[in-house]
């Protein structure tokens, strides 16, 4: 067995409802430092985090290969396994971007459903087959990448300035969790879903892992856990919060 079979193998292992793998988000090699450092038995990274550090917005807004670039850096750069925040994919087609992957060691990806050209979500069906399709062109390679499947239905409604309660939106969201977990995705990750009831049903009907975003005024970890969550991420918010501490103290150097 490779070494990446194995990070591969230990990052599948460690999604467990009940017991979820805990994610604080890095963003670049000192920072994936810190998070292995502190024991934590995965790095996985933010699209927020490292556009930021490149210079450019979140949402593809940074290019492709500059992302990807980053992330294998940070998988050099530490000895436990790195799932990376692919976004949408960066428009590659899946064999190229599973050779990307490869390449530079990840364990695991995040492919979320936005079609960032248009800010719309993706026809659940057109993006199950490409996830499918990018199932398959890892297993051409015998490569066992955990593939983490977002759904973008809350935070697109967020961003939209929708009224609805986030119960409304449970029924769209387990539609595309089950088309994706169909097309053969390890986990799924309904990103913004933080509305208790909303967030247990959901749980109670999917049938497979589930990746929750911790935020407040969210359930804390211990009610994650309870409601049989196998996954938690910070996303950017570590990074956003980093460099608001950096913000305060450069200001305070500058009053003084």
């Amino acid at each position: 067995m490779s070494d990446l079979d194995a990070r591969c193998r230990t990052l599948r292992s460690l999604h467990v409802p009940g017991r979820p793998l805990l994610l604080p988000n890095a963003w670049d090699v000192a920072s994936a430092r810190a998070v292995e450092a502190a024991g934590f038995p995965v790095v996985a990274t933010t699209s927020a985090g490292v556009a930021a550090a490149l210079g450019f917005e979140d949402h593809e807004g940074a290019p492709g290969d500059e992302m990807l670039a980053a992330a294998a850096r940070i998988a050099r750069g530490i000895a436990v396994p790195v799932t990376v925040d692919a976004e949408a994919g960066y428009g590659m087609d899946p064999q190229d971007l599973v050779a990307a992957l490869h390449e530079i060691g990840a364990a695991g990806c995040n492919l979320e459903d936005t079609d960032h050209r248009t800010g719309e979500l993706r026809e659940p069906g057109v993006h199950a087959e490409w996830l499918a399709a990018v199932r398959e062109a890892a297993a051409r390679r015998e490569y066992e990448l955990v593939i983490n499947a977002r759904i973008d239905v809350f935070v697109r409604a967020a961003s939209a300035g929708a009224e609805q309660s986030q119960s409304e939106l449970v029924e769209e969201a387990l539609r595309r969790a089950a088309a994706y977990s169909d097309a053969g995705v390890d986990c799924v990750y309904p990103i913004l879903l933080w509305e208790r009831e909303a967030l247990r049903s959901f749980i109670s009907r999917h049938r497979g892992p589930i990746n929750a975003v911790r935020i407040p005024p969210g359930p804390s970890l211990a009610q994650l856990a309870e409601l049989g969550v196998a996954r938690v991420s910070w996303g950017g918010q570590l990074a956003h919060r980093s460099l608001e501490w950096l913000g305060q103290t450069l200001g305070s150097l500058a009053e003084s």
